[in-house]
């Protein structure tokens, strides 16, 4: 894969389990459930939101601590939960209404739910190292870096570095 096909992208679309986070899900005694996120991704994805890239978020889950952290990180494009939707459905109705060209998209997904927005062919499809065996035969470009412990980083530092924008924001 070339520099130019992160030159092209202003778009970000990532699933949250096993991409944001490392997958694991951790149960209180109170049977609540939480997750970690690696403090790098999270300043990567403020130094995008700073940038002007637009992000979005894909996942199954529904976990009000999930949708804060988002919050937090200012992404507004946000769909938790799949009220009986495949993620190819959100996405596609989220791409209706956006107007952002798929060409411009970098997606990246982990495991079997993220399959069918990844083959499509204009979508810079990306994954962490340690996604399932299915995802990595058709990703794009396979992150050095495992979900949970810097891929997000990794991708987003990839287009900002490729269009010259990753050190602007060094103070």
């Amino acid at each position: 894969m070339t520099l130019d096909a992160f030159k092209q992208i202003n778009t970000f679309v990532f699933d949250i389990d096993g991409v944001m986070t490392d997958g694991s899900v951790h149960v209180l005694e109170t049977g609540e459930h939480y997750r970690t996120f690696h403090i790098r991704d999270g300043y990567a994805i403020e130094r995008a939101v700073q940038a002007g890239y637009r992000l979005c978020v894909i996942t199954g889950g529904k976990h009000e601590g999930v949708r804060k952290r988002l919050q937090n990180l200012k992404i507004h494009d946000v769909f938790m939960g799949s009220g009986g939707r495949s993620k190819i459905q959100i996405y596609q109705d989220w791409l209706t209404t956006s107007g952002i060209p798929e060409e411009n998209i970098l997606y990246m997904g982990d495991d079997l739910p993220d399959y069918e927005v990844m083959i499509r062919p204009a979508v810079l499809s990306t994954c962490p190292a340690d996604a399932c065996d299915e995802i990595l035969a058709i990703a794009k470009y396979i992150s050095s870096q495992k979900g949970g412990k810097g891929a997000v980083r990794d991708v987003i530092e990839q287009v900002m570095r490729a269009k010259g924008e990753w050190m602007k924001f060094e103070q």
